[in-house]
């Protein structure tokens, strides 16, 4: 009974070589192709030929296999395709309300000081929580929170002006 892990390494190379070519450059599928060969390999360890072409041969088998089954899967499998966000397309009937309210935010955002705009970034844009802000800044966390309140109402404060 051969050992898996000499196994590895007297084919893995030769192996990823192969699957490579059979996924066209692939390295992800073939990567996962060539851990599922040495996994099928070390599940039926006991049974595996003890000459080493044969091994070989097993084991080309193996993925030749397990390559053609992914490509049946594929055909079977209706095609997938990228979930469209549409909360961030503007609907048609409201396009210059929203070109008004970003250029109100804007202008808003614009007047906040240096401290309150950044801090706005980190929290909201960014998502960082505010300990974190608050270790980079080096200031307490209710000084990070404190700048936030502040910011946000002279946001909500610029909006209002705006209208």
């Amino acid at each position: 009974m051969p050992q898996i892990d000499s196994l590895h390494s007297v084919h893995a190379s030769s192996l990823m070589r192969y699957l490579l070519k059979l996924n066209r450059g692939d390295r992800q599928t073939a990567e996962d192709m060539l851990q599922e060969t040495m996994l099928r390999a070390w599940q039926h360890a006991d049974s595996l030929p003890e000459q080493e072409s044969n091994q070989r041969r097993w084991l080309f088998a193996v993925a030749r296999r397990l390559f053609i089954d992914t490509v049946r899967a594929k055909q079977i499998r209706p095609v997938e395709t990228a979930i469209v966000d549409f909360e961030h397309i503007a609907r048609v009937e409201d396009t210059t309300e929203a070109a008004l309210v970003n250029d109100a935010m804007r202008d808003a955002f614009g007047r906040l000081s240096d401290a309150h705009r950044n801090v706005l970034v980190d929290l909201h844009m960014r998502g960082i929580p505010a300990e974190e802000v608050a270790q980079r800044l080096d200031v307490p966390v209710g000084t990070v929170k404190s700048r936030a309140h502040y910011a946000l109402r002279a946001l909500r404060n610029g909006m209002a002006a705006a209208d």
